[in-house]
């Protein structure tokens, strides 16, 4: 399935799904955490901070794409119970030493599109840090998955980055290519949302448009958030029991 945006062409289920896991996991993908300046870290905090006033004691929650395991200390103070899944074994390894110690955390290799859970398990359903986009899935999957594995009257919370926060979001980026974390960027694609780098890395966002259009005929309420002036969340809600 290819994604066209400003005229260009972004193949979304092909080379690109696996370069977290091939290229950038584990220490490599920390790294790039490291390396945010303060702006980042604010935009890193707030995004966080906003997820977590979803979840409730006793939550059941599931983080899509965990990678080393960043959040996960956050997520399982407030839950009940944290399953996280990445596809990169070498980030799961991580993110199990990460959280050692906290017996409510559970790790899991898994593909956010092909979920191997039973429907209506989780109170909460993460998707943060642009990962509707950086997984390279189909979108509209990835919001079906999670909200088939959402119980009735829970949320599915989908993070992107806002339109305005696009320079900040670009020196980031620039940050980890000169850093060699990344391949060069590629200055002649890269541009109105799209990062791309002559390694072929490519990075996308997703607009409040295509989010309204991705949640179309879905069974769930749309809201969508601006947070910080950084982050776009798209929250749906998913009826319950009584519709």
């Amino acid at each position: 399935r290819a994604l066209h945006q400003a005229g260009r062409t972004i193949i979304m289920n092909g080379g690109m799904e696996d370069y977290y896991a091939d290229h950038l996991a584990a220490e490599k993908l920390r790294r790039c955490y490291e390396l945010a300046p303060p702006r980042l870290r604010q935009y890193l905090r707030a995004e966080l901070d906003f997820a977590l006033e979803f979840i409730r004691p006793g939550d059941a929650v599931l983080d899509l794409g965990c990678g080393y395991g960043r959040t996960l200390a956050d997520l399982a103070a407030r839950a009940g119970s944290v399953t996280a899944i990445d596809n990169a074994p070498a980030s799961i390894a991580l993110a199990r030493k990460t959280v050692a110690g906290l017996t409510n955390v559970e790790v899991l290799e898994m593909d956010a599109a092909a979920l191997r859970f039973a429907d209506n398990r989780f109170s909460v359903v993460l998707c943060l840090q642009n990962g509707i986009s950086a997984f390279h899935r189909d979108q509209p999957t990835l919001l079906r998955e999670a909200l088939r594995v959402c119980r009735p009257g829970g949320t599915a919370l989908f993070s992107t980055y806002a339109e305005r926060f696009w320079p900040q979001r670009l020196e980031w980026f620039e940050l980890q290519a000169g850093a060699g974390l990344l391949g060069e960027i590629d200055r002649e694609r890269t541009g109105s949302g799209f990062i791309a780098c002559k390694d072929g890395f490519t990075a996308t966002t997703v607009t409040p448009d295509q989010f309204r259009s991705l949640a179309a005929g879905l069974p769930a309420s749309l809201t969508l958030a601006e947070v910080d002036g950084s982050s776009l969340f798209c929250i749906l809600r998913k009826p319950g029991p009584t519709g």
